[in-house]
């Protein structure tokens, strides 16, 4: 699994607990084993996953939480879009949006765990 993605060391548990207390525990769990990262992902997909303490500043440069306040990113496809986490309804979804022209209306539902979001076992659809 993630033979093509490069894994950064661990985050902080502290850090963690603090910036993903809501999010879900298999995103935790990677955080805990790899404080983000780069490369492909296990279907081919490009991603680099930010770091636990890059979220929130991140988020607030892009205009997350101006454009699209039901989701938090957790990091680009290389290409314009974001990865991030659908928190309309639980368990947190993920979908792709654009970085420019961001809205929910324009997401792409991917899977329903980060889980499957790092093992490519996505379901692309229209949200």
């Amino acid at each position: 699994m993630l033979d093509r993605f490069r894994q950064n060391p661990p985050a902080d548990p502290m850090t963690v607990d603090a910036i993903a207390a809501e999010l879900p525990d298999d995103y935790k769990d990677f955080l805990r084993r790899s404080n983000g990262g780069e490369g492909f992902l296990d279907n081919g997909a490009y991603a680099v996953l930010w770091k636990a303490e890059e979220i929130v500043p991140f988020n607030a440069g892009y205009e997350a939480p101006k454009y699209v306040p039901e989701a938090l990113f957790f990091g680009p496809n290389g290409g314009g879009e974001g990865y991030a986490f659908d928190l309309r309804k639980r368990p947190f979804g993920i979908v792709q949006l654009p970085f420019i022209g961001m809205a929910m209306k324009e997401a792409w539902f991917l899977t329903e765990s980060f889980a499957s979001f790092l093992n490519g076992s996505w379901v692309v659809g229209e949200e």
